[in-house]
C-alpha cells in the first residue's frame, strides 16, 4: 500500500474515531472544561495527529493510548457525579471576588489575579464600576459571573407587571419546506391549522424555508425567495380594533342616555369589554 494511500486511510480512521470520542465525553466537554480535561484533550488529539501522519506508528499503539486518555476522563466524570469531595478536588472550587460591595483582595492574590485583570472582567461584563456590585464570583471554569445591586439591576417584566403572561420556546413548524410534525404537537397545533396560516399569506408549503410559531401562535416565515414579499395577517388586528370600537361606543352610550338603568348597563357592558380586552391584548396585539 502506498504511503499517500495508507495517511488517507489513517486519517479518515482517527477523524471517526475522534467524533465518536468526543461522543462519549459529552456536551459538557464542549462548553467547559476543567483543567484536567483540557490537557486530556490536547494530548488526545496530538496522538491522533502524530498517529494520522507517522506510517511507522503502529495504529493499535496509538488507539491504545488514546482510549487510555479518553478513559480516564470518563472515569473522573463518572465518580465527580456521586462525590462532591472527589468533584472538588478534580474541579475546583468557585472562588469570591465581591461579597456585599466588597473587593476581597486575599482572594484575587490566591487567583493570581491583579487588579487590572480583574477591572477588565468586569468590563466584559459591561460593569464599570465596582460599587454597582452586590457579588461576583470566579467558577471553576475560569468564567466571571458578576451579580449587581438590586438598585442598579436593569428593569424586567415581572417588576412592572405581577400578572406576567407564562410563555413557551418558539417552535419551528416548517424547515426547507417539509412540515415538522413533532413541533406543531408541542405547540398544540396541527397541520390543518399550518396549510390555514400559510393560505391567508398567499404562500406555498414548498416556498418557505424556515417557519416558527410563538406562544401566542403568532407565525413567522422565511421564504426561499428573499425577493417574495409575504402578506401580513390582519385579522387579529381587526379584532383588536372592533373591541376598542366597540368599548368606545358603550362609553358614549353609557353619557348621552337619558336613562340611568341603561346608563348603568352601558356602563356595565363598557366594562366587561375592557377586561375582555386586557385578559387577550397580549394575544391580539402580537404579530
Amino acid at each position: 500500500m502506498s504511503q499517500w494511500l495508507e495517511i488517507v486511510i489513517r486519517s479518515v480512521s482517527i477523524i471517526i474515531g475522534l467524533f465518536l470520542v468526543t461522543k462519549l465525553l459529552g456536551k459538557k466537554q464542549l462548553s467547559r472544561l476543567s483543567s484536567f480535561e483540557y490537557i486530556a484533550g490536547i494530548t488526545i488529539g496530538d496522538i491522533a495527529g502524530t498517529l494520522s501522519m507517522d506510517h511507522n506508528l503502529e495504529v493499535k499503539h496509538g488507539v491504545t493510548s488514546i482510549l487510555i486518555w479518553l478513559l480516564f476522563p470518563l472515569l473522573a466524570s463518572k465518580i465527580g457525579l456521586k462525590s462532591k469531595v472527589f468533584r472538588d478536588f478534580m474541579e475546583g472550587n468557585a472562588t469570591v471576588f465581591i461579597r456585599d460591595g466588597k473587593i476581597l483582595e486575599g482572594n484575587l492574590r490566591k487567583e493570581k489575579y491583579s487588579i487590572d485583570e480583574f477591572l477588565e472582567q468586569l468590563r466584559k461584563k459591561n460593569v464599570f464600576q465596582v460599587s454597582d456590585v452586590q457579588f461576583a464570583t470566579l467558577e471553576s471554569n475560569g468564567e466571571l459571573n458578576v451579580l449587581l445591586k438590586r438598585e442598579k439591576q436593569p428593569i424586567v417584566y415581572g417588576d412592572l407587571f405581577t400578572d406576567a403572561p407564562h410563555t413557551q420556546e418558539p417552535q419551528t413548524v416548517i424547515m426547507d419546506g417539509r412540515v415538522l410534525d413533532e413541533s406543531l404537537t408541542r405547540a398544540g397545533l396541527n397541520r390543518r391549522w399550518l396549510y390555514s396560516e400559510l393560505e391567508k399569506r398567499d404562500v406555498l408549503l414548498a416556498n418557505v424555508f424556515l417557519a416558527q410559531v410563538d406562544t401566542y401562535g403568532n407565525v413567522t416565515l422565511d421564504l426561499f425567495d428573499d425577493q417574495v414579499h409575504i402578506r401580513n395577517n390582519r385579522e387579529r388586528e381587526i379584532v383588536l380594533t372592533a373591541l376598542k370600537k366597540c368599548h368606545t361606543d358603550m362609553e358614549y352610550l353609557a353619557i348621552v342616555t337619558k336613562y340611568k338603568e341603561f346608563e348603568n348597563f352601558y356602563e356595565h357592558i363598557s366594562n366587561e369589554i375592557s377586561n375582555v380586552e386586557k385578559q387577550i391584548s397580549n394575544y391580539l396585539s402580537s404579530s
